[in-house]
C-alpha cells in the first residue's frame, strides 16, 4: 500500500480544481450563449420557458466555480503545510 505525499494530493487537488472550474466556465458560456440565441428568435413565450429551464444549470454552474475555488485554497495550503514541514524536517527554514 502507498501513501501519497501531502505535496502530490495538493498538486492532485489543483489539478481537479481546474478541471472543475473550466467546466463551469464552458456550462456558464453554453448557458449565456443559449439564452442569447432564443432571444433572437422573437417568440417571447419560448424565450421565458428557456431561461427558466436553464436558470437552475447556470446557478449550479457558478457554485461549481466557486467550490473549485475553495478547492484550490485547500490545495494551496496542503501544499504550504507540506513545504513548511519539509522545510522544518531538513532545518532549512526561510
Amino acid at each position: 500500500m502507498e501513501i501519497p505525499s501531502a505535496m502530490n494530493s495538493g498538486l492532485e487537488g489543483f489539478q481537479n480544481s481546474r478541471q472543475l472550474a473550466d467546466k463551469s466556465a464552458a456550462d456558464i458560456v453554453s448557458n449565456i450563449a443559449t439564452t442569447n440565441d432564443s432571444s433572437s428568435t422573437g417568440n417571447q413565450t419560448s424565450i421565458n420557458n428557456n431561461i427558466k429551464q436553464e436558470v437552475p444549470e447556470l446557478n449550479q454552474s457558478i457554485v461549481n466555480l466557486k467550490v473549485a475555488e475553495y478547492q484550490a485554497r485547500a490545495s494551496s495550503e496542503v501544499i504550504k503545510s507540506a513545504d513548511d514541514a519539509l522545510g522544518t524536517l531538513l532545518d532549512v527554514t526561510a
